[in-house]
């Protein structure tokens, strides 16, 4: 949740939601979870739950704050297509990104299968590229991640 972030490819990350579960080879080695047991342990009240997935409502606006375009990593610290996130919560992050526009947001997530079953029913922006698998460690996985991708693309173009 900060206008610094240390990913190289971002300007800055915004967390509206933080923890997951792991569901593929691919978060094995999660940075997310430890640095979320990290700040857990350093009484960051953000990781009070550790790595449990907890919504974090009074950040949802925090992009209107940020004057200046940016290109925002959304979720590094979890997975907003997690199934203990709800469609109607999805669907508010979603709203602050279109009321957002001169942001431009990527949404990274290995839950594709719930992207896919979501997107027609999402605002529809082209200031947010959402994408699915981004691990290689499973080619099965990734190839049925891409199938997921083209789907929620079609079905976002409905809109």
């Amino acid at each position: 949740m900060s206008d610094n972030t240390g990913i190289e490819w971002a300007d800055a990350s915004w967390n509206p939601v933080t923890g997951c579960t792991k569901i593929s080879p691919g978060c094995k080695h999660c940075y997310a979870e430890r640095l979320a047991l990290r700040l857990k342990a350093m009484g960051n009240r953000r990781y009070r739950n550790g790595f449990e997935v907890t919504l974090q409502p009074d950040q949802l606006t925090l992009p209107l704050r940020w004057r200046q375009p940016k290109l925002i990593f959304v979720n590094s610290m979890s997975d907003l297509f997690h199934e203990a996130v709800s469609e109607d919560y999805i669907r508010r992050v979603f709203d602050v990104m279109m009321r957002a526009d001169w942001h431009v947001f990527q949404i990274l997530t290995k839950r594709s299968e719930r992207l896919a079953k979501l997107a027609a029913n999402l605002p529809s922006t082209n200031s947010c590229g959402c994408m699915g698998n981004v691990s290689s460690i499973s080619q099965v996985f990734c190839l049925r991640s891409s199938a997921h991708r083209r789907i929620a693309r079609a079905g976002t173009r409905k809109r």
